[in-house]
């Protein structure tokens, strides 16, 4: 099987993710004590998803499923309000919508003043994808708080055969959000799925103006662009990759796979130093780890 190849002139093409954390259980619910973890974005975000709660297609004969929760504040107890929640997945066909005015399976909402959420969906099917096999069943969901750390991540469910082999799911940083189906008493399923958000350690506004701006690629253009606290990566119009903020000029990615760390020149260049691990199955040693991948912007 072919690898992807990066040229010289190279921006970060990677499916990599947000912040870290765990959720606990103390003998009664779970409660936060370090930030929910993050996941990867994957290649069907896509902004601008209406403000509704129910997210069923007319047309569909899945069964139904509600997703809800409350999200806290680091310390697992203080509940946040007003906190934009997006959520997105495939349909039973296995398809997501990228391009309809339906936003078929997308919906955004925002907390209430006792920081909950409710979401009226389908459940959700596993899936293959051309790079990485088969996925497991997921959600994915994005939370933007202006006070908190923004967080990309999903949804898993438990006795889902693929989550074994994906290299998400099985990962240590997402075995608190592998979560329990529920029946309810009118024969429809629940998910309750709590949020725990942690702080922002954003770069100052000068840097991201450095880093910000296109890179040549093999493939094409990647855009780096920055929303909130969140650094995104677009490959030729696509988003690919929202990365969060470590300091020393770093931006790590979910399950803390993927990381760049971008480096200032006085000749108002910018170089990016990346660590990028590659999932392709059926190749010996996967995953695979590569480093030193270099990246120029000289657009500053």
């Amino acid at each position: 099987m072919k690898r992807r190849q990066f040229i010289v002139q190279s921006g970060l093409v990677a499916m990599s993710m947000s912040a870290f954390g765990s959720v606990s259980w103390n003998g009664k619910e779970f409660v936060g004590d370090t930030p929910t973890t993050s996941d990867i974005l994957g290649p069907f975000y896509r902004p601008g998803s209406p403000l509704r709660t129910n997210l069923i297609p007319p047309d569909s004969n899945m069964p139904i499923m509600e997703l809800s929760g409350t999200i806290y504040d680091e310390d697992g107890v203080t509940v946040l309000p007003n906190v934009l929640i997006e959520s997105w997945q495939c349909d039973e066909n296995e398809k997501y919508d990228n391009i309809s005015n339906e936003y078929i399976l997308r919906g955004s909402q925002k907390t209430n003043e006792n920081g909950q959420y409710n979401f009226r969906t389908i459940i959700p099917i596993p899936y293959q994808d051309e790079v990485v096999g088969w996925r497991p069943a997921h959600i994915h969901l994005r939370i933007s708080s202006p006070d908190r750390q923004d967080l990309i991540t999903q949804v898993y469910f438990k006795n889902d055969p693929y989550i074994s082999s994906d290299p998400s799911a099985n990962s240590s940083e997402s075995q608190n959000r592998i979560l329990e189906l529920q029946q309810t008493s009118t024969g429809e399923t629940q998910v309750e799925f709590n949020i725990v958000l942690g702080q922002s350690y954003s770069l100052d506004d000068a840097g991201y103006q450095k880093i910000t701006g296109l890179y040549q690629v093999e493939q094409g253009l990647v855009e780096y662009y920055r929303e909130d606290d969140l650094l995104f990566a677009k490959l030729n119009g696509q988003i690919l990759e929202g990365f969060v903020y470590q300091g020393n000029n770093t931006f790590v990615g979910g399950n803390k796979m993927n990381s760049v760390r971008f480096e200032f020149s006085l000749d108002g260049s910018t170089k990016a130093h990346i660590t990028y691990w590659e999932n392709w199955p059926g190749v010996e040693g996967f995953p695979m780890k590569m480093e030193g991948i270099t990246a120029f912007n000289y657009g500053h």
